[in-house]
């Protein structure tokens, strides 16, 4: 699935990776990406943003259905092996923001978590499908913030603060293979008002946490620059992200064990994902 800017608003492609081919299943309005499901056969995606707003499931063959959820929703993550996602949406600028969990493929509905002095972001689902992960970042119009990392039960049970996060920028905790580990991005410098203001100042690591005890353990050790979104090799002993020093995006992988970190790209690179088979 590629996601491109075009001048009139966001467009989604379907890219088949063996051929090379592309198609373009809206034509008619703008299209955001949300979500694979879990089987990987369709796409949950927002479209016509700007007009009617919806949320819809369609496959490469363009089939399509309508997703009977709100059209303020604005992430959206699929339970594992299940036609159940959670899907998250505010009311606006000051009402925070609401997690629900979307049953049978969005037929039934009920809320899991609100906040009303923050936004719910990137919900994850375990691997195993009984925790969910979220961002919680502040609902305030400074660019860029210090948020927390949390975590709860599938059924919205037992809520609780993991860590402080970066949370300015849209970087997701990623729950390892096994469940017991959460990746995710920590602002090294909270204190500095530049980096509330300006992304060239903060300075930024990858770390890891386990679920179970709380243990927090420092990955990257980056003096300067900001890291960006951590994903997990299908093994768990490897994690890929983006690396931002002095204006200059690249990929690194870097081992969980040794702290060992090797570049992936000596250009300018973004955006790594491992391909599961």
């Amino acid at each position: 699935m590629i996601e491109l800017n075009c001048p009139n608003g966001q467009t989604v492609l379907f890219l088949d990776s063996e051929s090379g081919t592309t198609t373009q299943p809206v034509t008619t309005s703008d299209s955001h990406f949300l979500a694979w499901t879990s089987d990987g056969k369709a796409a949950y995606l927002k479209v016509d943003s700007l007009g009617n707003p919806q949320i819809v499931q369609i496959t490469p063959d363009e089939q399509r259905k309508f997703i009977r959820i709100t059209e303020y929703a604005y992430d959206l993550a699929p339970k594992p092996d299940s036609q159940d996602f959670t899907f998250t949406f505010s009311r606006g600028l000051g009402s925070g923001s609401e997690l629900w969990l979307a049953q049978r493929d969005g037929q039934v509905v009920r809320q899991l978590y609100a906040d009303q002095n923050n936004y719910i972001s990137f919900a994850r689902w375990s691997p195993d499908g009984k925790r969910i992960a979220f961002i919680k970042t502040p609902d305030t119009q400074t660019p860029f913030t210090v948020g927390e990392l949390w975590v709860m039960a599938a059924d919205g049970a037992n809520a609780r603060k993991l860590a402080d996060t970066d949370a300015g920028h849209g970087y997701a905790a990623n729950c390892s293979p096994d469940g017991e580990r959460i990746a995710f991005v920590v602002r090294e410098n909270p204190q500095d008002e530049n980096a509330n203001q300006s992304s060239d100042a903060l300075i930024s690591n990858i770390y890891l946490i386990e679920v179970e005890t709380g243990k927090l353990h420092q990955i990257t050790n980056f003096t300067e620059g900001r890291t960006e979104t951590p994903f997990w090799s299908p093994l768990g002993n490897t994690l890929a992200f983006n690396v931002v020093i002095n204006g200059r995006m690249t990929m690194s992988i870097v081992d969980v064990a040794t702290g060992e970190m090797k570049p992936l790209e000596t250009q300018s690179a973004c955006c790594p994902a491992w391909i599961r088979k």
